[in-house]
């Protein structure tokens, strides 16, 4: 193990300390396993100053406070250590803190560690802080650490010049180790076996390879499993660790001692950084990590699969030369690495906002304009974020926190959750435990008997549940008066809990899935026993990516009267064309209508409601006039009149746009579908007439031919079609014209078909007549063929006739 007088970080005390003796603020930059979260506090308190360092993770809080022997606090633990200068916060307490004691009296400094990774806690807690120096405490000084090189930013930000530590305590060699055979990108939370058996193999080939433990890091808790699995049984003598924030205490722990044998580490990005895990000299990364997404407008989040960056592959890196020279066994190929991206974005522009809201406005910047931040978070997040408070009763119209508000971000948990707790008092402690932790990948999707589980069970799990509702029963005042679930079966008041802090995940069944309030369909997973209720208050859902659908990961049963609870209940008169579920044609709806969100609980119908604009919606979006052959010719012929000759004549192309000009009063005594299918639509049409003109001079319904045959035009087409028996135009030269525009005239044989299509009679008879005589009077001997079509009479008969 490296001496503490050896790590690279000693050389730059000296300077650290005089920076923030003589500035106040600092950014420290020193590559991982340097010394910076062990050694730097501990050097501040030598020199009189008391430290509060916060971390982003609670296994790297109770990591450092035990290497550097001094006190740390995590939500619902407190160690007290040797060294009372210094104490260990995650960046959660230190929000907490900081809500409550804005000066944060008996503080000398606060050193926010890793603040590379770009948690929203750590972000927000430096804005705070930054504001408390501007205003109260111009004395309180500020460091803040990171172990990759960007170090420009948060100087501009802190007003403190970067202090850099160079160099590792020992080399780290690199192996590129690729998958024999390409294998499929991560999509959602799917990783693709065939890669989770590569790394495995991998961890072999490093056992093999070299010396000292292995840290081998996945993306998920899932993943570690299914590696594990891969390995067990063949590792003789070594001991197979898994390492996540679901893990017991007792696992984490005897991850961060010495082992008495080989081990293999299988963790999640938890042990990226702030951590030594001992006699680690080989790192397998399978060179993927989780980032959270955010569906604002469906209220839904989500985990998702990416590459990781290179600032985290060089983290991860780090942790194999910690002590010694070590590798690093690279699941992915050098020139994917340069593809990578340099850094991950932050959670800011990822996550849900809501937390961060209700901090911002307890701290009396609603919107969080104002607060010095690297990147300002997104507008849509925000506002999502805005109105989901407003629902809770966390703020008022003006972004105000209220004093349910600020009672809510004291509880230490989600604001949702807070609501719950607040309005059902200590009882809900036990159902906001649960929700307030990562439940286990066996739990079912019934939270009801999630919870009577883990008041049964012995594991890790229901220990952290046990201390965690012991916490909020203390942090709990009297129950409020919005809801009492005083006399409730512990499953009615799970799903009023559940309701009251997800009110828009109230859902109903409807076909083979469930409607939200909130407008989502959600469905269950295939053999729930959930699948018979008619509600269910949704406590935990997502939207996989490419779904069209929700998936329900925990809910609870209800009934009408709990879900009525949740949200307020709507009534209004909606009067529009409405499409039922399940229907392709539309009618008009006129209906007094209660509504739970988009959930529809009743309706009655509306007499004597006005439906002009639903009557138009349906004109413009469905096919509803019943249009015969006559309606349809009269159309044609209107619609070659505009194309002619243009104004006055209307356009055909918009007719639903027209409709107060053709088709009162019809319209106005319409009052549904059938109302408009019985219209005379070719009398209609007719008012489209302009005033000055006449239809038939300009286009002729029909056309006399030589043989006194009167013929229907066919204005269907671009070019009006004369469809006639070719004996019936001898004599005719001339092509005849309507409105400037050639006839296109389609030539029938005596039999009907069409021979021949010319918009030039003159050409056809001089040069395509004789070729057509030939092939037709042998098929009809009994009509006249002349040679000379020009000087013979037309008929309509046969030569007996």
């Amino acid at each position: 193990m490296t001496r503490p007088d050896a790590l690279p970080i000693r050389h730059v005390l000296a300077e650290l300390l005089a920076v923030l003796d003589r500035q106040g603020a600092a950014v420290l930059t020193a590559p991982p396993g340097t010394g910076k979260t062990t050694v730097v506090p501990l050097a501040m308190a030598e020199a009189g100053m008391r430290v509060l360092v916060a971390e982003p993770r609670r296994l790297a809080v109770r990591a450092a406070a035990r290497r550097m022997g001094v006190s740390y606090t995590i939500r619902g633990e407190r160690h007290v250590g040797a060294n009372p200068m210094v104490e260990v916060v995650t960046t959660g307490v230190l929000l907490q803190r900081l809500q409550r004691d804005q000066e944060l009296a008996g503080v000398d400094a606060v050193m926010l560690d890793e603040c590379h990774e770009r948690h929203l806690d750590a972000d927000t807690a430096l804005a705070f802080l930054l504001d408390v120096r501007d205003t109260l405490r111009p004395d309180l000084r500020l460091l803040a650490t990171s172990a990759t090189a960007d170090a420009a930013p948060w100087s501009t930000l802190i007003g403190g010049p970067v202090v850099a530590a160079t160099g590792t305590p020992h080399p780290v060699e690199t192996v590129w180790a690729p998958p024999p055979r390409p294998v499929a990108p991560p999509h959602g939370l799917r990783v693709d076996p065939a890669l989770l058996s590569h790394v495995a193999s991998v961890v072999r080939r490093a056992l093999a390879e070299q010396e000292g433990d292995v840290l081998c890091f996945l993306p998920g808790v899932g993943e570690i499993a299914r590696v594990a699995g891969a390995l067990s049984g063949g590792l003789d003598g070594v001991e197979l660790l898994q390492v996540h924030g679901q893990a017991p205490a007792h696992v984490q722990d005897a991850v961060l001692a010495p082992g008495r044998s080989r081990r293999v580490v299988l963790a999640t990005s938890v042990a990226e950084s702030s951590l030594t895990v001992p006699g680690v000299r080989v790192v397998v990364d399978s060179g993927l990590a989780r980032e959270p997404r955010t569906d604002h407008a469906r209220g839904l989040g989500s985990l998702t699969t990416v590459r990781a960056s290179k600032a985290a592959a060089g983290q991860r890196a780090g942790r194999a030369g910690r002590e010694a020279p070590g590798t690093v066994y690279r699941c992915w190929a050098a020139a994917e690495h340069e593809r990578l991206a340099a850094y991950a974005r932050p959670e800011i522009a990822l996550a849900d906002l809501t937390g961060f809201a209700l901090q911002a406005a307890c701290w009396g910047t609603p919107g969080a304009t104002g607060l010095a931040l690297l990147d300002p978070p997104p507008v849509a997040a925000m506002s999502a974020a805005t109105r989901t408070l407003e629902v809770l009763g966390a703020v008022d119209a003006g972004s105000r926190v209220t004093g349910r508000g600020r009672r809510m971000a004291l509880a230490g948990v989600h604001p949702r959750l807070a609501r719950a707790l607040l309005d059902l008092g200590p009882r809900a402690a036990e159902v906001v435990a649960l929700l307030s932790e990562q439940l286990p990948r066996e739990a079912g999707d019934d939270l009801a008997e999630v919870w009577r589980t883990a008041r049964r069970g012995g594991d890790g799990f229901a220990a952290r549940w046990r201390q965690e509702t012991k916490r909020l029963r203390r942090t709990t005042a009297e129950p409020g008066t919005t809801q009492d679930g005083r006399g409730l079966a512990d499953d009615a008041f799970a799903g009023l809990a559940v309701a009251l802090a997800f009110p828009e995940r109230v859902a109903r069944r409807r076909g083979g899935g469930y409607l939200m309030a909130s407008g989502t369909q959600a469905q269950l997973a295939e053999g729930s026993k959930l699948r018979t209720a008619s509600w269910l208050a949704i406590a935990i859902a997502d939207r996989p990516t490419g779904a069209a659908s929700a998936r329900v990961r925990q809910a609870v049963v209800i009934d009408e009267a709990t879900a009525r609870l949740a949200l307020p209940i709507t009534t209004e008169d909606e009067v529009t064309w409405r499409v039922p579920p399940g229907e392709r044609r539309g009618d008009v709806s006129a209906r007094r209508v209660e509504r739970l969100g988009a959930i529809e609980l009743s309706a009655t119908p509306l007499k004597n409601a006005d439906v002009r604009a639903a009557i138009r919606h349906g004109l413009r979006t469905e096919e509803v006039l019943t249009w015969t052959r006559k309606a349809m010719d009269l159309k044609d012929r209107l619609a070659f009149c505009h194309r002619a000759l243009g104004d006055p004549w209307p356009s055909m192309d918009a007719l639903a746009d027209l409709a107060d000009q053709w088709l009162e009063p019809e319209l106005s005594r319409a009052r549904n579908r059938a109302d408009l299918e019985r219209i005379d639509v070719a009398t209609a049409l007719k008012r489209l007439i302009p005033w000055s003109e006449r239809l038939e001079p300009v286009a002729p319904e029909r056309i006399e031919v030589p043989s006194g045959s009167h013929i229907r035009i066919d204005y269907s087409g671009e070019q009006p079609v004369l469809a006639v028996k070719l004996q019936e135009l001898f004599g005719w030269v001339e092509t005849p014209e309507i409105a400037g525009v050639p006839l296109l005239v389609h030539l029938l044989s005596p039999a009907g078909r069409p021979v021949a299509v010319t918009a030039d009679l003159a050409s056809f008879w001089r040069d395509a007549y004789r070729s057509v005589r030939a092939e037709l009077r042998g098929r009809y001997p009994k009509h006249p063929w002349p040679e000379d079509p020009l000087t013979a009479a037309p008929t309509r008969r046969t030569n007996r006739s």
